[in-house]
């Protein structure tokens, strides 16, 4: 049994497919969802959306930066703010990325500054995080 999934960005579709179970990471925590699920819509949060499907040995794993997940029976779909396909992205421009987060975050002075470089800093934290645990399980 399957279920069609859905990931889209600003940019475009990155993904579209059959999926037995597509992991997320939402606010309210870690989640699995598998076909027939309840329907469902949350914000996501920064970080991979893997999805297994039935006739393949490896997941596909998108890196969202954050978004919206919508649930139905037997589709989901992940409105990503920004996506990426994990074999798209590159390691040394993600440590940049964080290490310019992290300098952010030291220059901010202003409250809403200190945010938004925070936020920032978890997205380039968790990019970079989803890279290294790929690179190195292969």
């Amino acid at each position: 049994m399957s279920m069609q999934i859905d990931v889209v960005s600003a940019e475009g579709q990155i993904h579209s497919g059959p999926a037995h179970t597509v992991f997320v990471e939402a606010v309210e925590g870690d989640m699995a969802i598998m076909p027939r699920h309840a329907p469902l819509l949350t914000r996501i949060r920064p970080g991979p959306v893997r999805i297994r499907q039935e006739d393949s040995s490896e997941d596909a794993q998108i890196f969202v930066s954050g978004g919206l997940l919508e649930v139905q029976p037997n589709l989901v779909t992940v409105l990503a703010d920004m996506a990426e396909r994990a074999e798209d992205i590159d390691e040394a421009e993600a440590d940049k990325a964080k290490q310019r987060a992290e300098d952010a975050v030291n220059a901010a002075e202003e409250q809403s500054d200190i945010e938004r470089a925070q936020a920032e800093l978890a997205e380039a934290a968790a990019r970079l995080q989803m890279v290294k645990k790929i690179r190195g399980s292969r």
